[in-house]
């Protein structure tokens, strides 16, 4: 199943994993050690919403965030993430988004497919996070939990390299995809803050 055909049900996923965090779990910390809730979430809109659409649409978005930003501080903060990543995702839904090169900052152009892959797995991985913090439920359907198992696979040796991932974590090839995906990208499906 191609990514982008997943991409709108990705996003949903972490739509709502956002709209059910609480003002009292925003200083606890999450399985990303450089962040905790609220900066996860400065993190997640600073690179998902309008950077994310630029880059499918090829308008790229220049320089990085400001993650110093404290997202959560305005009011209806939950219900713009989800419109900038609805859109970003409903971007990536088209196929004209997989070809060629693009950038999320302009620094560093990639092949499209590559920075794809990459929105469609930190959706769900940082939906993850945010979830495992928060106290949230986490569940994906089968056709998310294989494509994130996939696309991580393919990613985790370069997602190391650029410390985006941590060292891999042991799980039994038992184990779900959704875990085993979680292990491959350096988290703990056990984890709890």
């Amino acid at each position: 199943m191609e990514l982008r055909t997943l991409m709108v049900r990705a996003a949903d996923t972490a739509i709502a994993v956002v709209q059910g965090v609480g003002p009292a779990t925003l200083d606890r910390p999450t399985p990303c050690p450089s962040y905790d809730v609220r900066g996860l979430a400065g993190h997640m809109a600073g690179w998902m919403t309008d950077r994310a659409r630029g880059a499918a649409t090829k308008q790229t978005v220049e320089g990085a965030p400001d993650e110093s930003r404290d997202v959560t501080a305005s009011p209806g903060w939950a219900d713009r993430f989800a419109d900038g990543v609805r859109g970003a995702a409903e971007a990536w839904s088209s196929p004209a988004a997989w070809e060629g090169t693009s950038s999320l900052s302009g620094a560093m152009r990639m092949p499209a497919e590559v920075l794809g892959g990459m929105m469609f797995a930190e959706l769900l991985l940082h939906g993850w996070d945010l979830a495992a913090a928060t106290g949230q439920k986490f569940a994906l359907d089968d056709d998310l939990a294989r494509a994130l198992f996939d696309q991580v696979s393919s990613m985790a040796g370069m997602a190391r390299e650029y410390g985006a991932f941590g060292p891999e974590v042991e799980v039994p090839a038992s184990a779900s995809f959704t875990d085993r995906a979680l292990g491959l990208a350096g988290r703990d499906p056990g984890w709890a803050p």
